[in-house]
């Protein structure tokens, strides 16, 4: 991060957001003013505007943390982006494609040309680079891979060798060891002679020769104690230890449980090969969420807001095509009783309340299975009493919420009869919500699969439908 660096919370950062626009408008309205003049040296008047105009932005940018250039990257419309994506300085550009979302990476590489790219991220760590590496094109991942050194290319491929979901696709390289049988004052001499300790060191890594991992030395036992203390009397001996291998939501949930800033890595053979830091943690836990909330809308990927319309085409269509089915099929559930519909016409009136409330409901408690197989709260075993308490909550809710339901229908149409099916109706659809609130997601899960990819749109499909058939079916057989 340059020292310039800027960081903002979210009001500055709104606002500096409404300066780089209002520049960009500022830019465009007096060029075309100057295009429409005729004048002497018009194509000199114009990059003379244009480069005030640039220069006053690169000025705003350069003050910037990279986080804050890629959230107003992301908020611009695609020609506005890449204008002000030319304006940021080049040895910049690695760190902030670091933190765009992924549909905004790929139109911003697109728009590079290999050497820029070669020159943007070959100033990355290995981690980093690995993170970019899908991304990139194969010639300039070539290019990269040859710049570096022999220590980098290992780290590097070791990177990339493991799964995405992994502690070891996340963990950083940069870190400082030291040997149990040296004193403080040979640690905090070795400390002195780095320029700065890398990010988030809150600890030091004790290992043997052989690179194992032997303890950990934290920063503040070694500022507190007599500098002539050998390490070995002082390290921390049983620590959280990560292996490369584990997934990267165990160690998250490790992380928020016991308020870690870091915590080593290490391989099958227990030597040392890295550390996870706080900040790869909370950026995993973030993009898990996002993709959380947009699997359960029905959408396949994060959307650039500016994508192309088939863009956005393509990442909707398949649940919508779902949804276009399920909803057919309610349809098809109305139609089969319709004549019941023609005789009372209360029941057009009343049935999408029904409805309505039971997806309300089934969102809710699938919300909340989703977010403990999340967490690893909810174990198969537990699926039975957890049945016995979603189904005691739904038939609760029915009676109170469906008899005053039923108690407003019976005093709108003057029928009692009404009343108790409403009642009825909204009970056993609540019942039905709660039941596949609980199923979809442990069925989901049982077999591998996102709990929470449509979730949404299926428990909206089932209620719907179920809705529909049990009131209309109710009077029918009651009122009819």
């Amino acid at each position: 991060m340059a020292d310039a660096d800027e960081i903002l919370h979210s009001d500055a950062m709104q606002q500096r957001l409404q300066e780089v626009r209002t520049l960009l408008d500022r830019q465009k309205r007096v060029e075309s003013l100057v295009h429409r003049q005729e004048m002497p040296r018009h194509e000199l008047v114009e990059n003379l505007i244009a480069k005030q105009h640039h220069n006053e932005l690169t000025k705003k940018l350069d003050a910037m943390h990279p986080a804050d250039i890629a959230y107003i990257l992301e908020a611009l419309p695609p020609d506005d982006r890449l204008l002000v994506w030319d304006l940021v300085r080049a040895e910049r550009d690695g760190e902030i494609l670091l933190e765009v979302s992924d549909a905004v990476r790929e139109s911003l590489i697109d728009a590079m040309e290999p050497k820029e790219l070669v020159a943007a991220v070959e100033q990355l760590d290995a981690d980093e680079l690995a993170d970019l590496a899908p991304d990139l094109p194969t010639e300039v991942m070539q290019d990269v891979f040859s710049s570096l050194d022999h220590e980098e290319r290992e780290q590097l491929r070791a990177a990339m060798s493991y799964p995405e979901d992994s502690v070891g696709a996340l963990m950083d390289f940069d870190m400082v060891t030291v040997r149990e049988d040296v004193t403080l004052e040979v640690v905090l001499r070795y400390l002195r002679r780095f320029d700065e300790l890398p990010d988030h060191t809150d600890q030091i890594f004790v290992v043997d020769r052989d690179d194992k991992l032997r303890g950990a030395l934290s920063l503040n036992t070694l500022l507190v104690n007599d500098v002539e203390v050998e390490v070995a009397s002082v390290m921390q001996d049983h620590q959280l230890v990560l292996h490369a291998d584990d997934s990267a939501e165990s160690a998250a949930q490790a992380f928020e449980r016991y308020d870690l800033v870091s915590a080593p890595v290490i391989d099958h053979h227990d030597q040392l090969i890295g550390r996870l830091t706080v900040n790869e943690v909370m950026d995993f836990i973030r993009e898990q969420s996002e993709e959380e909330l947009l699997a359960q809308a029905g959408l396949r990927e994060e959307e650039d807001i500016f994508a192309p319309i088939m863009d956005s085409v393509r990442n909707r269509w398949a649940w919508l095509a779902i949804n276009l089915v399920t909803a057919f099929f309610a349809s098809r559930v109305i139609g089969a009783f319709e004549g019941s519909i023609e005789k009372l016409v209360a029941l057009a009136a009343l049935m999408p309340i029904v409805a309505g409330i039971g997806g309300n409901s089934g969102n809710q408690t699938i919300t909340m299975i989703v977010r403990a197989i999340a967490l690893g709260q909810l174990q198969p075993e537990a699926a039975r009493r957890l049945y016995r308490k979603e189904m005691g909550v739904a038939l609760i809710n029915g009676i109170v919420w469906g008899g005053l339901l039923g108690l407003l229908a019976c005093w709108l149409y003057d029928s009692w009869a009404l009343g108790m099916v409403m009642t009825g109706a909204m009970t056993l659809n609540l019942l039905l919500a709660a039941f596949v609130g609980v199923s979809v997601p442990m069925l989901m899960a049982r077999y591998g699969r996102d709990p929470a990819v449509g979730s949404s749109v299926l428990i909206t499909a089932v209620t719907d439908s179920g809705g529909f058939f049990i009131f209309l079916g109710l009077a029918t057989l009651f009122l009819l």
